[in-house]
């Protein structure tokens, strides 16, 4: 049979991956040490760009064939125009799925003294950059909301033909997003969430 050998032979060396994902994105989850101390490094996102004025980690989307190191680190150079050699990959964090239909890939690195010496914010994507101290999110307990995601069938979906009834009970979800307050910034969403990884790493 033709259509077993052509699925012996995809399937025999395939390394399996999520299905149905609309992209993936990288960020660099970035460290800097300062008086013995480690701080983490954000972004408030620019003015005139999709959702300014949030706080985040420098990255965006990977491009065709590029691995999530590379793409954390360019984005890094784009935006903050820290050169890649100042920075040390410390490794790969557990990546998160959004509701979206994306994959967000985190990248822990640290910044060298000569690299956070050398950050110029590119205006059109950056409008500050600040950093808080990781002590603060081990002190300190964010403050935590939840929304629910509801399932809303089409009309018109056909539940006599599959032989269910209306009141079929689709699965609903829900997303936590703790919130950090530090200063003035509010640190929230994926950004929260994946500080809060990493200091459950820590402990």
């Amino acid at each position: 049979m033709p259509e077993l050998e052509r699925l012996r032979e995809r399937f025999k060396n395939y390394q399996p991956k999520q299905t149905e994902i609309q992209g993936e994105y990288a960020v660099l989850c970035p460290l800097t040490e300062k008086n013995g101390e480690l701080y983490l490094l954000f972004e408030v996102r620019a003015a005139g760009i999709r959702q300014a004025g949030e706080v985040c980690f420098p990255g965006g989307r990977m491009e065709s064939g590029e691995s999530d190191i590379n793409c954390a680190l360019r984005e890094t150079q784009e935006e903050l125009s820290i050169p890649r050699q100042e920075i040390e990959i410390l490794g790969r964090m557990d990546y998160l799925y959004h509701q979206r239909g994306f994959l967000l890939r985190p990248i822990l690195g640290k910044i060298n003294p000569s690299g956070i010496q050398k950050i110029k914010p590119s205006i059109s994507e950056v409008a500050e950059v600040f950093y808080t101290p990781l002590s603060f999110f081990q002190n300190t307990k964010p403050e935590i909301y939840q929304y629910k995601l509801n399932p809303d069938p089409p009309a018109g979906f056909p539940y006599d033909k599959i032989g269910v009834s209306p009141s079929y009970p689709w699965a609903s979800g829900r997303v936590e997003v703790p919130v950090w307050y530090w200063e003035n910034h509010a640190i929230w969403g994926l950004t929260a969430r994946i500080t809060r990884e990493l200091i459950k790493n820590i402990k």
